[in-house]
């Protein structure tokens, strides 16, 4: 399993967001000290579990000082000894199993889990099955109060998980973290997972989940510094939805922000935060993210200094701060400052504090026996039972992507070649915690099967490097725990032999022969084989081979922390030093080596194909290289030497089946048209292998289904920053090409017919519920699971509407030859659409298709539903409009009106926004607006296209100040109903227009 290194320093570099996650050297606080016992605790009414929350926490906050209250705002909150209080430390990651926390006895030294390990977020995701969803978040709870009982200062039980970003763009880095790209699928398994997490106790918590990450955050690249551009039907009708819907089902106490800029202003500062308060009928306990307090004055650049960037947080909704490890006192320091200075005020102060306290009272701190599940001990950590669970979420979230004349199941007897580079292991990413125990797919296929009947080879090349200017060969430690990689032996022995793994792009990893483990950097400038897996924040086990075309290869160190500015990177090749060992240096100085080809991977695989009636190729991803956070992936392909060594085994072997094991949508045209099968997984945990062999067997039939939509190629994206999924048609909501494989999409081992659905009614107004009945009849050969999906298609609108958009959805079993009744329900409220014209939700009066199926694409049956609702009037441009609720627009972005509130419109030239449907008239248009930048630049109004005639145009002068807005007005000649254009000739920003 993987080990975490500790962070290193280096003079002047800015800290990293997430260096909560490495180990730190800043002392702890002295604050943090045993609590003594306090005589008189229990008298106190705070700890009478008969009061109501708000009055045990109101009287808790009028017995604390105010430096007690402002100690409790950091991430690690002291003791109070004088009240009995212990400390409490926010933030356990629990995003598919309880993964790693920090500990403060040891300056922030990660602790890594040993428990369950669920499959990843997007594999949950795959399995469209809440129900399952809840009881895998009451397992995560269950070993989150276990390790609890462990040891309180490092497990504590503010879970910082689910993550319910949508998954916007395969390309993200994080997208093993999310569920879907759907807004619905991914707010009801957040919503499931987070009761499951809190128990069903309504006065007491089992452990607190924290939604991750508010908000419209799908990129790593500059993640601290850009800015999505979010309009108000994106943020309305998207990226808040499945925020919203935990929320509003009392499955979450609180929110992470997120670490970039949404239109402009940081997130962490954002007005968002204080918004999404509404939603909740509890008091929410809402955290930034590791050092992002930090990055409001250093990256962002967006306040003067830490006590007006933390004073703006807390105003903006932010309750505690995760930031410079377990030292509290700068975070201490700032908010002193803030209050002195007036930036903050008492009751700033006591709404944050009464915040933490109110989910602390729920967890049952303050209780007799620490409350409701208290008596929850570590004997539940990797049970039987969370065992069995885990395996059928494995089983549950694999998707049959092809099964062409009927490859699968495999029939048992059989001969089967399991070949590939994840054939014979697994890996864990950066949120997961360490597999107490493995099955990999051989293990698994190996105890269907029988041993005898299977052959294996990971189909990669074993080497050896021989320094070229010496003729030694490069050696690794023949023991477990490895030793410093040095030159030595003249003959490529055991201890010289390294298995390479291709993770494609030209980066490789190392795995010695000698004992198994992964080569890496080692104290700071040496390499070991001593690592399990690829591992740690910065990645130190990867490397490129470089062909320098006369026979020799350069050997480049290919670690992630090149990336960052503290690297050196002219040093980043390997030399050969007098003493053998290795070292890195330019390219220049570099040694060169011989590469021997010890063991030709694809000829050990085709070899074991040939003689097999069936080969598996498991290929796919190592999490830690292939997207993670930091680091978002430029291409959507398998690794070039994965790719070929499919090839090379489907023309070894005809009855090839593809086994792609990895945490995102991959680009698969030739193995689509080519191999008979193909099986997703994601990297789904320590049943990995049983799971895989139940389903390729035929024991379980795959039932999972696409969370996201798996493209082509990159070439059907847009750019990875662009947040407009309605300009740029993106998702499965507004996607209009023909991708690899829909959302929605999954096979079975049976088949399905859809009879004729009955519809509740045939109109549906507000206030009402559609309820729609199909019977689903299996008639295929073996029982399986089918999820129906119900879709709809709004016809008219004032605005662009989704080709389709998912609103109910059912996972159901169904014998052989037997019938199920499926009844889904759609709510009228669920079919408004923002309208920007009002600023509110509206139901249009419009007919709407009811589209009923197995995917997205695959619509099984048809209705029609007259919808009643309303007529969105002619916009009204008397009343002042915000620029930013636009219609439609071109090469703008939303930007932050003030540091404090409101959205504006930023456009250079040609850019342009539109008012669709305006009712217009002679007079006067006032656009307030702001110019930074020296010297005045035009708009124009323009009626009915960017390029129609001039209405109107105005000059708009230099500001001196982006927030510095003026009134600019231009006599507007135009009567009736039109599309107004407003036309950028340079830079500008709009805030508002107003018709006189």
């Amino acid at each position: 399993m993987h080990t975490t290194r500790p962070t290193p320093r280096f003079p002047g570099r800015r800290r990293r967001a997430l260096s909560l996650a490495v180990a730190a050297v800043i002392a702890a606080p002295a604050a943090w000290t045993a609590v003594p016992a306090a005589s008189a605790a229990e008298t106190y009414p705070f700890r009478d579990p008969r009061l109501s929350v708000d009055a045990r926490v109101k009287d808790l906050l009028g017995r604390l000082t105010t430096d007690e209250k402002i100690s409790l705002l950091h991430q690690y909150e002291p003791a109070i000894p004088r009240l009995g209080i212990k400390r409490f430390k926010t933030g356990t990651e629990a995003l598919h199993g309880v993964a790693w926390s920090t500990d403060v006895n040891a300056s922030g030294a990660v602790r890594t889990a040993k428990g369950t390990v669920f499959p990843q977020s997007v594999g949950l995701g795959a399995t469209w099955d809440p129900a399952l969803l809840k009881q895998i978040g009451s397992a995560v709870g269950d070993e989150a109060r276990g390790y609890n009982t462990i040891d309180p200062d490092v497990w504590g039980l503010q879970l910082w998980a689910p993550v319910v970003n949508l998954l916007r763009d395969p390309r993200w880095g994080r997208n093993e973290e999310g569920y879907s790209e759907d807004p619905l699928l991914t707010g009801l398994l957040a919503t499931a997972y987070g009761k499951g997490m809190q128990g069903d106790d309504p006065d007491h918590l089992k452990a607190a989940p924290v939604l991750k990450h508010y908000l419209a955050y799908n990129n790593e690249i500059r993640r601290d510094q850009t800015s999505s551009s979010v309009r108000p039907r994106v943020l309305k009708e998207y990226d808040e939805v499945p925020f919203r819907l935990p929320l509003t089902q009392d499955a979450a106490t609180g929110l992470m922000t997120s670490y970039n800029l949404v239109n402009g202003r940081p997130a962490t500062a954002s007005p968002l935060v204080n918004d999404a308060r509404k939603w909740s009928g509890r008091t929410l306990f809402n955290v930034t993210d590791a050092g992002a307090p930090n990055n409001l004055v250093g990256s962002e650049q967006y306040y003067p200094d830490l006590p007006a960037g933390d004073a703006a947080a807390i105003k903006a909704g932010v309750d505690s701060f995760t930031t410079d490890d377990t030292n509290s006192s700068i975070t201490v320091d700032a908010v002193k400052t803030a209050l002195s200075k007036g930036l903050l005020s008492e009751a700033d102060l006591d709404r944050a504090v009464g915040d933490v306290l109110s989910v602390r009272v729920r967890l049952g701190e303050f209780d007799p026996g620490g409350g409701e599940y208290g008596k929850i001990t570590k004997d539940v950590i990797d049970s039987p039972a969370h065992r069995a669970l885990e395996r059928k979420a494995a089983t549950e979230q694999m998707v049959l992507l092809k099964n062409q004349g009927g490859a699968l199941p495999l029939a048992s007897g059989k001969k089967v070649a399991v070949v590939g580079p994840l054939s014979n292991t697994l890996y864990t990413d950066w949120y997961s915690g360490s597999l107490p125990y493995g099955v990999t797919p051989l293990d698994g296929i190996k105890a269907k099967a029988g041993a005898g009947n299977v052959a294996s080879s990971e189909g990669v090349d074993r080497i050896a490097l021989k320094d070229v200017k010496t003729g030694k060969y490069v050696a690794g430690g023949t023991t477990a725990a490895g030793a410093v990689l040095k030159t030595g032996p003249t003959t490529p022995d055991a201890s010289t032999q390294f298995d390479v793994f291709d993770w494609g792009q030209g980066i490789v990893t190392l795995r010695s022969a000698a004992n198994g483990k992964t080569v890496g950097i080692h104290s700071g400038n040496t390499f070991a084989n001593d690592q399990d897996q690829p591992n740690g924040w910065f990645v130190q086990q990867m490397f490129k081979l470089e062909n320098q075309g006369d026979g020799g290869y350069l050997l480049r160190y290919a670690g992630y922390e090149k990336a960052y500015d503290w690297a050196d990177p002219t040093k980043i090749y390997v030399k050969v030093q007098d003493d053998g060992t290795l070292v890195l240096t330019t390219k220049d100085d570099a040694s060169t080596f011989a590469k021997d080809v010890v063991g030709s991977g694809v000829d050990s695989a085709v070899k074991a194909a040939a003689g097999a009636d069936t080969a598996v190729v498991v290929v796919g991803s190592m999490p830690f290289i292939n997207g993670r956070e930091d680091h978002d992936r430029t291409t959507m392909a398998l690794a070039e030497g994965q790719e070929e060594l499919i090839k090379a085994v489907r023309k070894a072997n005809p009855n090839t089946v593809v086994v792609v094991e990895n945490s995102y949508p991959t680009t698969l045209t030739w193995e689509q048209a080519n191999v008979p099968a193909i099986l997703w997984t994601s990297h789904a945990g320590a049943e990995t292998g049983n799971a895989l062999a139940s389903v390729l067997f035929g024991d379980e039939s795959p039932s999972g289904k696409l969370p996201q939509t798996w493209y082509r190629s990159e070439s059907d994206l847009p750019d990875i920053l662009d947040y407009d999924i309605i300009k740029s048609d993106r998702t499965y909501l507004y996607y209009k090409g023909k991708p690899l494989y829909p959302f929605g999409y999954g096979l079975t081992y049976t088949t399905f017919r859809y009879g004729e659905p009955k519809l509740s009614g045939r109109s549906l107004s507000g206030g009402k519920t559609l309820t729609v009945t199909v019977p689903v009849t299996n008639t295929g050969k073996r029982a399986a699971d089918e999820v129906v999906q119900l879709y709809t298609h709004q016809r008219t609108s004032r605005v662009k509407q989704p080709v389709e958009q998912l609103r109910a959805f059912q996972k159901v079993h169904v014998a052989p030859g037997r019938t199920a009744s499926v009844t889904l329900r759609v709510k009228a409220s669920d079919l408004a659409t923002w309208d920007v014209t009002r600023n509110r939700w509206t139901l249009e009066t419009s007919k709407q298709d009811v589209l009923i199926g197995s995917s997205s694409t695959d619509i099984r049956q048809r209705a029609t539903v007259d919808v009643h609702g309303e007529r969105v009037p002619a916009r009204d441009l008397t009343r002042p409009t915000r620029a930013a609720d636009f219609d439609d627009q071109n090469a703008v972005q939303l930007v932050d009106e003030s540091k404090a509130a409101g959205d504006a419109v930023a456009g250079a030239a040609n850019a342009w926004i539109s008012f669709k449907d305006s009712a217009l008239k002679n007079g006067t248009l006032t656009l307030r607006a702001a110019k930074e930048t020296a010297g005045n630049t035009t708009v124009q109004a323009r009626l009915d296209s960017p390029t129609g005639p001039v209405a109107a145009t105005f000059t708009i002068p230099s500001t001196g100040d982006r927030y510095a807005y003026k009134d600019v007005t231009a006599a507007l000649r135009a009567t009736g109903r039109h599309d107004l254009y407003l036309v950028f000739a340079g830079e500008a920003r709009l805030s508002t227009l107003t018709l006189r």
